[in-house]
């Protein structure tokens, strides 16, 4: 199973991006995918999170900014970014959880996509 992130990049304060993360091998099902960033020195935090059914979750310095959204079709999950602040630079992985019947439960984490906002 891979996850491959891509659309990061630098942008200034008040821009806005889009990632994408497409998941690919044999995954099962996909019970979730969801979006967590890294800052220099600091822990890995979860950003958003969309389940099967749609359902969305949002970290509450990113309500109201990001949408997370899934192509269910093309195992693709989306972030879309507006009214970046310097503090959302990070580096941000794509996470997800898939269902196998041979081996059940398991997770995956993508390879990570540097977002760089600019004051």
């Amino acid at each position: 199973v891979q996850l491959q992130a891509s659309g990061g990049g630098l942008v200034e304060t008040g821009g806005s991006l889009r990632l994408s993360c497409a998941a690919s091998g044999n995954i099962g099902l996909i019970i979730e995918m969801g979006w967590y960033r890294q800052a220099p020195g600091k822990q890995r935090d979860l950003v958003a999170l969309i389940t099967s059914d749609g359902a969305t979750n949002y970290a509450d310095s990113v309500q109201g900014r990001f949408t997370i959204s899934r192509n269910n079709a093309e195992n693709t999950v989306y972030l879309r970014m507006n009214s970046l602040k310097p503090e959302d630079t990070a580096v941000y992985y794509c996470n997800a959880g898939f269902s196998r019947a041979v081996d059940g439960l398991f997770g995956s984490w993508g390879q990570g996509t540097l977002v760089t906002v600019s004051s």
